[in-house]
């Protein structure tokens, strides 16, 4: 079972994720995820348990629970599905031509 935390500590790292998680079963995964530009954690991340039952119970003792001095939300990850994501626009051009969208007046 594949598990979503938001609301960690931003000092928190994929470790201290397998700690939190190792009592309720064999973890295949953990993974805090970081911003590519910073290196720093974003303050989520995911934890994969091999068997089902353990992760729904993990997800019931965990959700809401303090941990780091925060509170975390812990829940099923949901699978990523294409429209998830928003496309980049790598074209600068916000106007879409003839000057920003304002055209030359003519009288």
């Amino acid at each position: 079972m594949n598990i979503f935390i938001a609301g960690l500590s931003y000092s928190i790292n994929d470790n201290d994720l397998k700690d939190l998680f190792s009592e309720y079963g064999e973890i295949t995964s953990a993974k805090v995820i970081m911003d590519k530009a910073t290196g720093r954690s974003k303050g989520y991340g995911f934890v994969e348990l091999a068997d089902n039952a353990a992760g729904q119970k993990a997800i019931e003792e965990l959700n809401g629970a303090e941990y780091d001095g925060r509170t975390i939300s812990v829940s099923e990850a949901r699978p990523r599905t294409e429209g998830d994501r928003p496309r980049r626009s790598y074209d600068n051009n916000r106007g879409g031509g003839n000057n920003g969208g304002y055209r030359r007046r003519e009288y």
